[in-house]
């Protein structure tokens, strides 16, 4: 390996490295600057939710895959949010994704919000609670028809009101 070669690796780590911090610094989810209808304090959220849903609604966390009992929920009814109870998904938009997450292909109007996502050094489209801004999880463009949507919801991030 010659010095110019040599030089070139360690500028391009370099240049890397610079970029992946910058990308790490943006990850941060851009709902939580936003102005939402239901505010409380970090300890006012730790006292009001589970070590689970703080990780997840809070602080933008991911639960383990096929974790959730909501996953098989196949009742008739809403799932809500978890830290303030915004109604979020009808059942009738659930489906089977396969991706041990929750899935639905619309939420109920006006329900949610969205953000773009670095965390993982590239772009993804975050879902949050409308209310609350509590982070639900992200959407993906391989859903089914008709939206072609898939809102991969954590499902610590919601609870189920049967109808």
């Amino acid at each position: 390996m010659t010095m110019e070669t040599s030089r070139r690796a360690i500028l391009g780590w370099l240049a890397a490295g610079s970029s992946l911090a910058v990308l790490t610094a943006c990850g941060g989810s851009p709902a939580e600057a936003k102005s939402f209808r239901i505010k409380l304090s970090e300890a006012e959220w730790r006292r009001k939710l589970t070590g689970q849903e703080f990780y997840v609604l809070r602080q933008a966390g991911t639960e383990r895959p096929y974790s959730s009992p909501l996953n098989k929920e196949k009742r008739r009814g809403t799932f809500v949010c978890a830290g303030c109870g915004n109604a979020l998904y009808s059942s009738a938009a659930k489906y089977d994704s396969g991706t041990g997450w929750p899935s639905f292909w619309k939420a109920m109007p006006g329900a949610v919000g969205t953000s773009t996502d670095y965390k993982i050094g590239y772009p993804r489209t975050e879902v949050h609670c409308a209310d609350c801004g509590g982070h639900l999880g992200h959407i993906f463009n391989d859903g089914p028809k008709p939206t072609g949507k898939r809102h991969c919801i954590n499902g610590v991030a919601m609870d189920f009101r049967s109808a």
